[in-house]
């Protein structure tokens, strides 16, 4: 009979991130509790107001800031105020799922874990302010070296840590990780179509799904539609930065208006039903720690093309296509040939069906245990 652990994660992403690490907060507090019921998951959160909901397992309970100090300086106690609980609650296991773990919890008498997604602010650091560099530097370092144990979703960001941070590859395991069970869901025609009827949308498109912003490279999809007089529209999904700016200036010097279409915020479900009607997905990025849409897209049965090099072929294996992230003219080459080839679309399909496999809710939680069990 295995040992009932207690299990600590830092929630905070979980409650208040809507991206990459929410997701990813989520998606392994949902795995747990659903493949390892039998252990005490203990949800540290620095508030629960204006929070998003998910869903919960009866394994799982939330601590936020006990005491008036605590409570009014809720945002610090995430980072220096967590030991007093930590060590109420007498857990086996503090798992820091976003980069970090609270000062001082090498003095708690608990094993640690710390899950690292990137460090494209190292990698290509004028994305980044100066401050901000710094920072993360700290932070990731930090808690890399207290850790008794580094998670790392991909290969690429292991050979990251061990290239930029010095990390002891010993230290550090690899779990993928996987994607919400919406996509996985099959949609019938009738819900899809209400969907593209809700927000306006044609029975044929391209998509990308990310938050729009300089590193996801949505320029040369603008300038392949424009180099490969492209027809097809268009649906960006993601949450509008300064770029988005850079991209109606882009949109309106190739004439692209009526074919690019601006969706945002749309929900999680509506949001597979979307990749589901979609015709090919599009996902170009300069650099990813994984690149999650892609195997949301790979889950939801739709065509890839991704860029070269870093993570992509690990999340995307062979069923994407892969392009140079800085050639307009091979991606509309890649586009023409997809959509043009209804047997290469099937292939592609089929093979991220079998891809996508790898990236199981039960392979994430027995590779999660076994570092934990160590």
């Amino acid at each position: 009979m295995k040992k009932t652990l207690r299990i600590g994660f830092d929630a905070k992403r979980a409650f208040y991130n809507r991206r990459g690490l929410g997701n990813y907060s989520r998606d392994v507090i949902r795995i747990l509790s659903e493949q390892e019921n039998e252990n005490d998951y203990l949800l540290f959160t620095p508030s629960l107001k204006n929070a998003i909901h998910f869903p919960l397992s009866s394994q799982c309970r939330i601590i936020t800031p006990s005491g008036l100090f605590r409570t009014a300086f809720s945002s610090a106690w995430r980072t220096f105020g967590q030991c007093k609980e930590i060590r109420e609650e007498k857990l086996d296991i503090y798992h820091g799922l976003s980069h970090e773990l609270p000062y001082g919890i090498e003095k708690c008498n608990v094993r640690t874990v710390v899950t690292m997604h990137d460090v494209i602010f190292l990698k290509q650091p004028e994305l980044y302010p100066f401050v901000d560099r710094h920072v993360y530097r700290k932070k990731y370092t930090t808690a890399c070296q207290k850790a008794d144990k580094i998670v790392a979703i991909s290969q690429q960001t292991k050979c990251d840590l061990i290239e930029y941070l010095n990390i002891d590859e010993r230290r550090i395991e690899v779990v993928y990780q996987g994607c919400h069970p919406v996509f996985k869901k099959r949609f019938d025609e009738t819900f899809k179509k209400a969907v593209l009827q809700k927000h306006d949308l044609p029975d044929q498109y391209m998509l990308i799904v990310c938050a729009i912003e300089r590193r996801k490279n949505h320029e040369l999809i603008l300038k392949a539609m424009q180099a490969g007089k492209l027809d097809l529209p268009l649906v960006v999904v993601g949450r509008p930065s300064e770029y988005k700016n850079e991209l109606l200036r882009l949109i309106s010097r190739y004439q692209l208006e009526q074919k690019i279409l601006f969706r945002y915020p749309v929900e999680t479900e509506e949001l597979a039903a979307i990749y589901q009607s979609a015709s090919l997905f599009l996902y170009p990025s300069l650099y990813e720690g994984f690149g999650i849409p892609i195997l949301e897209a790979l889950v939801s049965e739709v065509p890839v093309i991704t860029s070269k090099g870093g993570c992509f072929t690990e999340t995307g294996g062979d069923a994407a296509c892969y392009v140079s992230h800085d050639d307009a003219e091979e991606l509309a080459d890649a586009i023409g040939r997809i959509t043009e080839n209804r047997a290469l679309a099937s292939q592609m399909v089929e093979k991220g069906r079998i891809h996508a496999a790898l990236f199981s809710d039960e392979h994430i939680a027995e590779s999660l245990m076994a570092i934990y069990t160590q």
